[in-house]
């Protein structure tokens, strides 16, 4: 906080409000932004509520028409709000990100979230050198980062938020898939550029918030007839998983997110049907924004294996096919 703080209450203009979560923290939080913005409105939680709740409550705090929401580590570089603003006025996207580095703006965190067809979903151009990358423009994305998100306030409510079951992990592609069956298009304004103190392997627990939320966000967003036809990969796709959390050393939290799912099943398919009422889109429109690709390097040699990648191509235009030829309104 006391390197992100500086660098964004300077850009902030008279009618701007910056509301900080404090989420149960034991690092003086309060004091530091006493110190450092006395303007900013501070909620103290009292405990951690998880990253979806504590988004949640810094928004209801909110009165202006465009919600941004930054992860305490991300430091905002000079321009950043004039061009995080810039989308609103252009009217084209639901909700946006900016540009997310890492390593002190060396490397690419994000440049656009990618969503593969069975769920898994990761930031795209993770670790790439950001100066031997192409440039980056502005356009559509897979799904907006929480790190960085920006999104009209009034639509941020009409669609109820970051789901707070979640607690942390795959809220934000939840949201931008909510938004998506709303008729909604993602984007990204690259010239707002936030530098993310960011780290992939934090602990085992992540892999469990990972794949349980990965399936509660595959039952609540995707249409019914996109879920048929995507059964027969989501269920290789759990086999596969399980074999490489075995091999990998997180299997224990393989099997808790499993068992987490299935329990929340029921209220999941209760959620599902209030969600999908809200659909506008065919499940062809939906499926568009989703990829075969497994180009993430997280995932491994395995997701880099030639057969697997034509396989999953193939099947994926299989099913293309299928929505496109179904119910304009299935």
């Amino acid at each position: 906080m006391r390197r992100s703080l500086p660098q964004l209450v300077g850009q902030l203009g008279p009618d701007d409000e910056l509301i900080v979560v404090d989420n149960g923290s034991s690092d003086g939080t309060a004091a530091i932004v006493a110190e450092l913005a006395p303007d900013a409105t501070v909620i103290e939680a009292g405990a951690n509520l998880g990253f979806a709740a504590g988004c949640n409550r810094g928004a209801e705090a909110a009165s202006g028409e465009l919600l941004v929401l930054l992860n305490p580590d991300a430091i905002a570089r000079p321009g950043f709000c004039e061009a995080i603003r810039r989308p609103a006025a252009e009217g084209h996207w639901a909700a946006w990100m900016g540009l997310v580095t890492a390593e002190g703006g060396r490397v690419v965190n994000t440049r656009g979230g990618v969503v593969h067809f069975t769920g898994i979903a990761w930031a795209g151009g993770a670790g790439r050198p950001l100066e031997s990358s192409p440039p980056i423009e502005p356009g559509e994305v897979g799904f907006a980062s929480g790190a960085c998100l920006a999104v009209p306030l009034e639509s941020w409510r009409d669609v109820g938020g970051f789901a707070e079951s979640f607690f942390l992990y795959q809220e934000d592609v939840d949201l931008s898939l909510r938004l998506r069956l709303g008729g909604g298009r993602i984007g990204i304004e690259p010239a707002a550029v936030v530098d993310h103190d960011y780290e992939f392997a934090k602990d085992a627990a992540k892999w469990r918030y990972l794949e349980r939320n990965r399936w509660a966000m595959v039952v609540r967003t995707y249409p019914a007839p996109l879920l048929a036809l995507l059964a027969p990969a989501l269920l290789a796709t759990e086999l596969a998983l399980l074999f490489a959390s075995v091999a990998g050393g997180w299997a224990p939290q393989k099997l808790r997110a499993v068992a987490e799912a299935l329990l929340a099943l029921p209220r999941l398919l209760r959620e599902r049907r209030a969600i999908q009422a809200r659909r506008t889109v065919s499940s062809a429109e939906f499926a568009a924004a989703l990829t075969p690709e497994l180009s993430s390097p997280y995932l491994g040699r395995a997701a880099r294996v030639a057969p697997l990648r034509w396989a999953l191509r193939v099947y994926w235009s299989l099913v293309r096919a299928l929505l496109a030829v179904g119910s304009p309104s299935g």
